[in-house]
């Protein structure tokens, strides 16, 4: 199939090629990206319409070791091929050797988690969600022979599982079975810990999801709820608990999420993401932050707005953020840095000052050159801005090395960890080169020009389709890296990752303070969980060394969903500190739970003690 310059636009690569594997030959019109989507789009999504013969059946290759027919399980990792050079062409960071400051750990969690985690969540059950699409056909994971589904698209029975729940503990597996495709979706925890999901390609972009944590739970799901195809969506939760999904490829607008079994009958137009949609687009996976007064800050491209969701009106513009895009394909990293509400009362006490942060990205012209087999420099600059004010304006620093696709962590302590990614190129399949293997933290408090520092790198290099989220015992796990059209493990510059990585932070690479770890009394904890504006009282103690208030802190932390980068709904709250009481027992600690639900919304969160800088192992702790 020829590849035309003129055809392949933002993600088209990825359809070329997907065309081919289905034996399709034409493309539809990428210059149509304004125009609705007709619907033969959805029968035939690459032209030709619903007379358009069947794609040919696709033979599958059983490796050796594979689970038989009537079984299911994981099948073995086929032997990787030669190296490729573009393989050898890795980025790393040189690392400062400070004996009081040590600089993470990495160690190997599971050598094959079945399918490779294009999608990824921390569950409260502990367990990791882990998903990515039937695009790409046969994954490692087989599910069994009498709970296959059926594929729309190639006509056939798949028996292969495209999720599953990953227990973070011992590397175990379990298939879920998806009816209905999350390429590209996106996600959420509601206010009771189920995983809300949406979108998603073909047959799926219109579905919701829904997965509860527990050990025999799989997916239910409500085709055809949503109003618009959501395929590169974000999902932001709102306080009131309802989610609102935001774009995604030829969507210029938003939506809120229906309840089970109830359809959409109207979307709301959102200018912002037809007036930044360029002829690569750039602004899929719009950034999405809920601010303190209930707003949100919504970013594409290389601009953002201030948005009341109730009214449906944009309140102001926020001034653009020079240097390139920072959206997929451009793809950065962003973050609100943490609310710190110590001395800040809902009645009483200095105002909340929300900062965002977006760093990396790739310049605009970063896909087209990619056509051409050509990988530019990616972006190099942070950009972070108060949004209470406004005349704010974006105060740009440079980080250690240039990254595109990166993953953006808040960790317990409220410091960025920001890792995955590669040096050039942009997203899609195919359009990166130099992977970064070094993980960098932030210290959002530190002055400026002292504020990045480079950790001990990865053996492993994780491009397109990489994850990572934070665990309950803030350690990170790190999943995923696909940027083939299949699961390719020989012939390929980088073969389909299936390994499972956790990072070990600094805050725990320390043997004095480490042993000192705060441990919580999870008896202490108040049954009925925390309610919005009251005090929460629990317990907690250290082993060896005691500790006085000035050295405790407590956060709390919304477990994202995350993809492409972007790690929707994340946020960290510092608490306010009520009292501290010791005793032979260890410490009596009061904190203020946050005020109203635009500051936490209702959901389950990661409760950590802090003492000097060491993190406990977190509670799960509802609000409500």
């Amino acid at each position: 199939m020829a590849r035309s310059s003129s055809l392949l636009r933002a993600g088209v690569l990825a359809m070329a090629l997907l065309a081919s594997f289905l034996g399709v030959e034409a493309l539809f019109d990428p210059f149509n990206i304004f125009g609705g989507r007709p619907e033969n789009d959805y029968l035939d999504p690459f032209g030709g319409g619903a007379t358009k013969s069947p794609p040919p059946p696709r033979t599958e290759r059983e490796e050796t070791g594979a689970a038989q027919p009537n079984t299911m399980g994981l099948t073995r990792v086929p032997p990787l091929g030669e190296p490729s050079k573009a393989s050898h062409d890795t980025m790393t960071v040189k690392v400062t050797v400070r004996d009081d400051k040590p600089d993470g750990a990495w160690t190997i969690v599971s050598d094959n988690s079945g399918v490779s985690a294009m999608h990824l969540a921390i569950m409260r059950h502990g367990r990791a969600i882990m998903f990515d699409t039937a695009t790409t056909g046969r994954s490692l994971m087989r599910l069994r022979f009498d709970n296959c589904r059926e594929d729309p698209r190639r006509h056939k029975t798949d028996c292969w599982a495209h999720a599953v729940e990953f227990d973070y503990a011992t590397g175990a597996v379990r298939p879920l079975k998806i009816l209905t495709d999350t390429w590209c979706s996106a996600g959420g925890f509601d206010a009771e810990g189920n995983l809300v999901q949406s979108g998603g390609y073909f047959e799926g972009d219109r579905t919701v999801r829904y997965l509860s944590p527990c050990h025999t739970c799989d997916w239910k799901e409500h085709p055809y709820s949503l109003f618009e195809g959501r395929w590169y969506a974000t999902q932001q939760v709102l306080p009131d608990g309802r989610f609102a999904i935001f774009g995604g490829r030829r969507a210029f607008s938003f939506e809120h999420l229906p309840k089970p079994g109830m359809f959409n009958h109207q979307s709301v137009p959102l200018a912002l993401l037809r007036d930044t949609t360029d002829d690569v687009e750039n602004n899929l996976y719009p950034f999405v932050n809920l601010l303190p007064d209930g707003n949100l800050f919504i970013f594409a491209n290389d601009r953002g707005i201030i948005f009341d969701h109730r009214s449906e009106i944009v309140i102001r513009d926020v001034p653009p953020l020079p240097g390139g895009a920072r959206n997929y394909p451009a793809s950065a990293m962003s973050a609100m840095l943490p609310l710190d509400l110590r001395g800040r009362q809902l009645h009483g006490g200095p105002e909340l000052e929300p900062e965002v942060i977006i760093c990396g990205g790739a310049n605009k012209t970063a896909f087209k050159v990619g056509e051409i087999g050509q990988y530019g420099p990616a972006l190099k600059d942070c950009g972070r801005i108060n949004l209470a004010k406004q005349d704010a304006q974006w105060v740009t620093e440079e980080m250690p090395v240039q990254r595109v696709m990166g993953d953006m962590l808040i960790l317990p302590n409220g410091e960025l960890l920001l890792l995955n990614g590669a040096a050039k190129g942009c997203g899609g399949w195919g359009f990166a080169r130099q992977p970064v293997r070094s993980p960098i933290l932030y210290t959002p408090s530190a002055p400026q020009g002292s504020r990045f520092r480079p950790l001990t790198p990865s053996t492993i290099s994780r491009v397109y389709h990489s994850t990572a989220a934070v665990l309950p015992d803030a350690t990170v796990l790190v999943a995923g890296g696909n940027t083939n059209a299949g699961y390719n493990f020989s012939g390929v510059d980088f073969p389909t990752e299936v390994r499972v990585e956790r990072f070990t932070p600094p805050y725990l690479d320390g043997r004095r303070h480490v042993a000192n770890r705060p441990i919580i009394d999870p008896h202490s904890l108040p049954r009925e969980g925390m309610r919005y504006g009251a005090k929460y009282t629990f317990r907690f103690r250290t082993p060896l060394d005691p500790v006085v208030e000035a050295d405790v802190m407590v956060t709390m932390y919304a477990p994202p969903f995350t993809t492409h980068g972007y790690s929707m709904n994340q946020r960290l709250l510092i608490l306010s500190l009520a009292s501290f009481i010791p005793d032979p027992q260890g410490y009596a600690i009061t904190v203020d739970a946050p005020g109203k639900p635009e500051l936490a919304p209702p959901a389950y969160y990661l409760v950590y003690v802090i003492a000097k800088n060491v993190p406990s192992i977190a509670v799960w702790v509802k609000i409500q």
